[in-house]
C-alpha cells in the first residue's frame, strides 16, 4: 500500500529526513515511534502530499505521490496532530464540504455521515457549530471527516491527542478495524509507547530522519538485546546517545524490509 524509498528532506543545511526507507503492506498497522524533531510529522505529510522531498520515491497503492498526487490523495486521508476546522460550519456541514471534494454523491455523504457521527458519539451535536465543541470532539470531527470516503490508507499524526480515554478506546478500535481483512493500512505515529505496542503490528522507531530499527516487538526486543523487555526500554536502548552517533549501524537492512 505504501512504498517509501530512499527518502529525502532538507531544509537548507539541516536533514530533517535523512535516507528513510519502508514499506507498508495492505491489513497493517505501521507505527512511527521517536522523539520530537525525530522526522516522523516530515515524513507522514510527504505521503500525505503536503511536502515535496528533496529526493526520493514514495508511492500510495502504486500512485507516485508527485507525478500522480490525485490519485494518490483520492485513496487516502491526512489526520494531522493540529487539525484545521472551519468553525462556522456545523459538524454535518463540515462532512458535506469535505465529502464534496472528493465528489460523493449526497446521499452517500448522508448516509455514511450520520453512522460516523453516531458511532463518534456526535451524532446530537450534528447540527451545532464547531466552534462550540471541545478539542476532543473536533479531533473526533476530524477521524469522521477521514473515514468518510473509505480511504484505503489513513495516516494518523498522534492520534490521542485531547482525547478523554473513552475517545482513545474508541480511536484504537477503530485503526485496528479499518486493517481488518486486509480493507486498507494504517501509518500512525505517536509518542505513546502503550499505543504503539496495543495497536500497531510493526513499529519504526525513527531518530535523527533515519530509521533506527524496525520490526515486530519482538524483533525489536530481539534487535535491542532485551528479551521481556516493554517498548519503553527498547526505546531507550535503541535511541542511546552512543549508538546515534553512528545511525550507519542501526538504521540496517531492516529498514528496507517490506
Amino acid at each position: 500500500m505504501v512504498k517509501v524509498d530512499d527518502l529525502h528532506k532538507h531544509y537548507g543545511d539541516f536533514a530533517a529526513v535523512d535516507g528513510i526507507s519502508f514499506h507498508v503492506p495492505r491489513g497493517e498497522v505501521f507505527g512511527f515511534l521517536g522523539p520530537n524533531g525525530a522526522g516522523k510529522t516530515t515524513t507522514m505529510r510527504i505521503i500525505a502530499g503536503l511536502l515535496r522531498a528533496t529526493s526520493g520515491n514514495v508511492q500510495v497503492g502504486g500512485h507516485d505521490v508527485v507525478r500522480d498526487a490525485i490519485a494518490a490523495k483520492s485513496i487516502s486521508s491526512y489526520i494531522p496532530d493540529r487539525p484545521f476546522l472551519y468553525e462556522k460550519l456545523t459538524a454535518f456541514e463540515f462532512l458535506e464540504f469535505v465529502g464534496g471534494l472528493h465528489r460523493m454523491g449526497n446521499a452517500d455523504i448522508a448516509d455514511r455521515g450520520v453512522a460516523l457521527l453516531e458511532r463518534f458519539e456526535l451524532g446530537r451535536w450534528a447540527d451545532a457549530l464547531i466552534e462550540g465543541f471541545s478539542h476532543g470532539m473536533k479531533q473526533r470531527l476530524v477521524f469522521c471527516a477521514a473515514l468518510l470516503t473509505e480511504p484505503q490508507l489513513l495516516v494518523v499524526d498522534e492520534p490521542m491527542v485531547g482525547l478523554d480515554p473513552r475517545g482513545a478506546r474508541l480511536v484504537k478500535e477503530i485503526l485496528r478495524e479499518h486493517v481488518e481483512g486486509q480493507r486498507g493500512s494504517v501509518l500512525v505515529s505517536t509518542h505513546s509507547m502503550d499505543v504503539a505496542e496495543e495497536i500497531c503490528d510493526r513499529i519504526a522507531i525513527v531518530f535523527r530522519g533515519r530509521i533506527a530499527a524496525l520490526g515486530t516487538i519482538d524483533e525489536l526486543r530481539d534487535r535491542a538485546d532485551q528479551p521481556g523487555s516493554n517498548l519503553e526500554e527498547i526505546f531507550l536502548r535503541l535511541t542511546d546517545e552512543n549508538q546515534a552517533d553512528s545511525p550507519g549501524e542501526l538504521a540496517d537492512k531492516d529498514s528496507a524490509q517490506p
